[in-house]
């Protein structure tokens, strides 16, 4: 099958060499890509500036509704192309593959939090429809693969077709997102829920998704992302 079907690059889209086609980075891009190191935000999971602090500048300015987050990657380099086609270019295969690096880095630690479902950021209905597909329901649902962790991909619905929050200032990306999520109705008791994401940036969706498990009953609310942006 790999013969016949032979896996790309998550980046550059090359066709992987045979011995790395477990793989999912090719030897070009590898160097310019960067997992999140040891170094990161105590909160948030945002590499640090200073190595020695424990709250990125984000982290230290405003307080978060969720307990800790981490990310598999810095929003960066080759990583933007391979989030842009992740998102909108239909390469949902990519899925598979992040699930397998999340569990790599952060078995250990998913493992301590024992979530009772992984619950990802909704889109937008009329989105989905056009796309075809919501980028992290495909990432939490390679997750709920490799972990047996239940996903829950209709828990929560988005009512509004939000504005990209990207470009836009804390007090306008929280104006964008209120009232912009709602459980759907499902009867199901969550305790911990682990929510997934393609991008943190400045925690602001996070947040609104984490006050609407919490009002809903959610005792513990976690989260992780594909990428992250840096305390640079």
């Amino acid at each position: 099958m790999r013969l016949l079907f032979p896996k790309n690059c998550v980046c550059c889209q090359r066709v992987l060499p045979f011995q790395k086609r477990r793989g999912g980075i090719c030897d070009a891009c590898s160097p310019k890509v960067f997992f999140t190191g040891s170094y990161t935000c105590n909160r948030c999971g945002k590499p640090l500036r200073v190595p020695f602090e424990s709250l990125c500048k984000d982290c230290k300015k405003r307080s978060h509704a969720f307990i800790r987050g981490r990310a598999l990657f810095v929003y960066s380099g080759p990583m933007k192309m391979a989030m842009y086609r992740f998102k909108y270019s239909n390469c949902r295969y990519m899925g598979d593959y992040f699930g397998k690096v999340a569990v790599e880095k952060y078995g250990k630690w998913l493992g301590e939090m024992a979530p009772d479902g992984i619950v990802p950021v909704p889109m937008y209905e009329g989105k989905r429809r056009l796309r075809g597909y919501n980028q992290a329901e495909v990432f939490g649902r390679a997750l709920s693969k490799e972990i047996g962790v239940p996903l829950y991909g209709d828990f929560l619905i988005r009512k509004k077709n939000t504005l990209p929050q990207k470009g836009l200032n804390h007090r306008k990306r929280q104006e964008n997102l209120k009232n912009a999520f709602k459980i759907k109705g499902i009867d199901v008791k969550l305790n911990c829920v682990l929510i997934v994401d393609d991008i943190y940036t400045t925690g602001t969706t996070i947040d609104e998704v984490t006050r609407i498990l919490l009002d809903y009953g959610v005792q513990r609310v976690y989260f992780l992302t594909i990428c992250i942006g840096s305390d640079y």
